[in-house]
């Protein structure tokens, strides 16, 4: 069976997809999907990638706890806290929530004494957050042509 052929079979009228590096897995326009949208990462995650880069991460490899923590182990303490610092001056609803498990989002307060305070283990989280941040998102979407 060809990619082409199982949407029609799937009886929806529509059929709609979110995707990740999408320019690079062209599977489901092959498919015959439409790309109605691409969501580029924020300002904010670019901001704290930039600054991320700056200290020696490979931003390819951000959603690597390992690569991560490698990094971290060698940075000095003001390096640690310019990253930190990154978070506070850059902070999205997507980081807030990594602090907030039982609300929807943290407080912008709880937020900032969090990140001041995180160990080298929970940055590493927190920048592999980021690192998704930083993926182009594709919306596709597939429409039954009768």
């Amino acid at each position: 069976m060809q990619a082409g052929e199982a949407l029609p079979l799937a009886g929806a009228k529509f059929i709609k997809m979110p995707m990740v590096k999408a320019k690079y897995n062209p599977f489901a326009e092959k498919a015959g999907m439409t790309k109605v949208c691409e969501q580029r990462p924020s300002k904010e995650a670019l901001n704290i990638a930039e600054v991320l880069s700056s200290l020696g991460f490979s931003l390819q490899f951000l959603s690597s706890h390992k690569h991560v923590l490698s990094i971290l182990s060698r940075l000095e303490p003001s390096e640690i806290n310019q990253i930190k610092n990154a978070f506070i001056g850059n902070q999205t609803p997507r980081f807030l929530k990594f602090f907030a498990s039982h609300q929807p989002y943290g407080t912008i307060s709880a937020y900032h004494d969090k990140v001041k305070n995180l160990d080298l283990q929970r940055l590493a989280s927190l920048i592999k957050v980021s690192g998704f941040l930083l993926q182009i998102k594709a919306y596709l979407l597939w429409h039954r042509k009768h």
